[in-house]
């Protein structure tokens, strides 16, 4: 409590263990997009594999696959044994399993440290989840849920353009970017403590709430939700490139200029989260976000210029950023104090199973009916989900009159 106190003496972004917490939010970026722009080029380095076209596209969203069964794992262990240990352990994994593709032979070993990569960062965002938890309430907590969904697209953008520039290089080089994430280490080191009432030892475990169970359906929902919305936005890291490359646009550096023009409508909408969320509620932020994402999809669809396809994924980029904190926020808001390192891991899992279905829902819509079609579709179906968002907002109005 005396921690939590102290947090609402100063600014939330003056916090270091939010400093640190926002370091460690902005690897979950750079572990999947970071080598998007050098897709191409690895496909053609490793071109006498004959399974090298379906292999280069599941390196981005292969860390999916390791987060989706670990982080539920690494819930449970947050809640025993503290947060503290999962996240500086993860830092160090991560590190270590990011830049061995610098190396590794082949695709195959190339694609299985990608998935040790994914074991690392359901321990980082884990742990990262259940300590803003843990540290933070109110506006406090919801501030630092749009801080850390800047801080994953601004680091994005500097990760990606930097990978965009090395990957004309060699495709390789931006497997080295992952050695970045050391430099975190010393302030979470020195800042991140897990709180009394976490240790297996602790006397304050047992929450009124967690008997009663109401905060579990709605938790699976929000699951259901995230999920679902990552599965549509990651069509961009793993589809962009191949998108511009039939447009005309064969060159790396077109690919992470595009991604960075994400990243950084995405950071920049972020950091207005907490007080657009203030002025519209949930349902209205859901119904924002989700209407830029669909307004993105078809401009896309329409695009014919360099111009209007930065615009498409502006505005993507904002549509999400607008949506994804509210996930976090209300998961916290629900969920017993004990029980917070579980749902961040349940959390995690959802976001990168999206992850990992993306490129196996898209791939095949594009090759039997195009970009088009892909386009077209994940538009109205954004399209439904705003409405949906409008009038659940319209409903719980009616009901508070």
């Amino acid at each position: 409590m005396e921690a939590i106190l102290a947090t609402r003496q100063i600014a939330v972004w003056q916090d270091r263990r939010a400093i640190a917490l926002l370091m460690a939010a902005s690897l979950t970026t750079m572990a999947n997009a970071t080598i998007a722009p050098a897709l191409l080029g690895l496909e053609r380095l490793f071109a006498g594999d004959p399974n090298a076209a379906l292999l280069t596209r599941l390196l981005v969203p292969a860390p999916s696959l390791s987060v989706a069964i670990f982080a539920p794992l690494a819930g449970i262990a947050a809640d025993r044994i503290g947060r503290r240990p999962l996240l500086l352990f993860g830092v160090i994994l991560f590190v270590l399993s990011g830049c061995a593709g610098l190396v590794l032979p082949d695709l195959p070993t190339i694609f299985a440290s990608r998935l040790v990569l994914g074991i690392a960062v359901a321990l980082i965002m884990t742990a990262q989840t259940a300590l803003i938890g843990d540290y933070f309430t109110g506006d406090d907590r919801n501030a630092l849920t749009g801080l850390q969904i800047s801080a994953r697209n601004l680091g994005g953008l500097v990760f990606i353009l930097s990978a965009g520039w090395v990957a004309t290089l060699s495709p390789r080089l931006p497997f080295a970017i992952y050695a970045l994430a050391a430099a975190f280490l010393p302030l979470m080191w020195l800042v991140i403590v897990d709180l009394p009432r976490l240790s297996p030892a602790g006397v304050n475990l047992a929450d009124p709430s967690d008997e009663q169970g109401g905060w579990r359906l709605p938790l699976a929902l929000l699951v259901l939700l995230q999920g679902a919305t990552n599965m549509i936005f990651f069509i961009m890291p793993t589809q962009l490139a191949f998108f511009l490359d039939a447009q005309g646009y064969d060159s790396a550096i077109m690919t992470g200029s595009a991604l960075g023009v994400l990243m950084l409508s995405g950071g920049g909408f972020a950091l207005l989260y907490a007080r657009i969320q203030r002025a519209v509620g949930y349902a209205g932020i859901f119904a924002l976000g989700y209407g830029a994402m669909a307004l993105g999809f078809l401009m896309l669809l329409l695009a014919s210029t360099t111009a209007a396809i930065f615009a498409a994924v502006a505005a993507i980029g904002a549509g999400y950023a607008l949506v994804s904190p509210g996930f976090v926020a209300l998961a916290l808001n629900l969920t017993p104090a004990q029980k917070r390192g579980l749902a961040g891991g349940i959390l995690t899992a959802s976001i990168f199973i999206g992850q990992f279905c993306s490129p196996l829902v898209s791939t095949p819509v594009i090759a039997g009916y195009g970009y088009g079609s892909l386009f077209g579709g994940t538009a109205t179906l954004l399209a439904c989900m705003t409405s949906t968002a409008v009038l659940a907002g319209g409903v719980r109005r009616l009901r508070r009159r």
